[in-house]
């Protein structure tokens, strides 16, 4: 059985509770669920905007994956949490052109939406990974 290894990075927010950005096992890669925080800021951005939301999420999901050897390529799995049916239109829009801009291969992730109450009332939209690793 292989160790379990923790991945850190400073180009995400860092964890706010007792959790790991990411954590890699095995040739799988489970990143943990990010919001639309700016890591140089520590500030949640966005009020309002599911869009800009959205690609803030993605991006730090994305550093959490760079920084553990994998990209947005290797996602076998995408899971989206949305406070509200309303914004799934515009986060889908924003979501399609992310991977088609970082999944040069058009081999599609899967990926699992549901509606649900986020920890921080700002936030419109939280975002998970499950990866592969080499």
């Amino acid at each position: 059985m292989s160790d379990k290894t923790v991945v850190l990075t400073d180009e995400a927010p860092a964890p706010a509770h007792t959790f790991s950005q990411g954590v890699r096992k095995g040739g799988l890669f489970q990143v943990s669920g990010q919001g639309p925080m700016d890591p140089a800021s520590n500030q949640y951005v966005g009020a309002g905007d599911v869009r800009l939301q959205t690609r803030r999420t993605l991006e730090n999901v994305k550093a959490i994956l760079t920084a553990g050897g994998s990209s947005v390529e290797d996602v076998l799995m995408f899971r989206i949490y949305l406070t509200t049916r309303d914004d799934f239109a515009a986060m889908n829009e924003i979501y399609g052109a992310f991977i088609q801009e970082n999944v040069p291969s058009g081999a599609l992730p899967s990926r699992t939406t549901v509606f649900v109450d986020l920890p921080h009332e700002i936030m419109l939209v939280e975002i998970d990974a499950l990866a592969v690793t080499a």
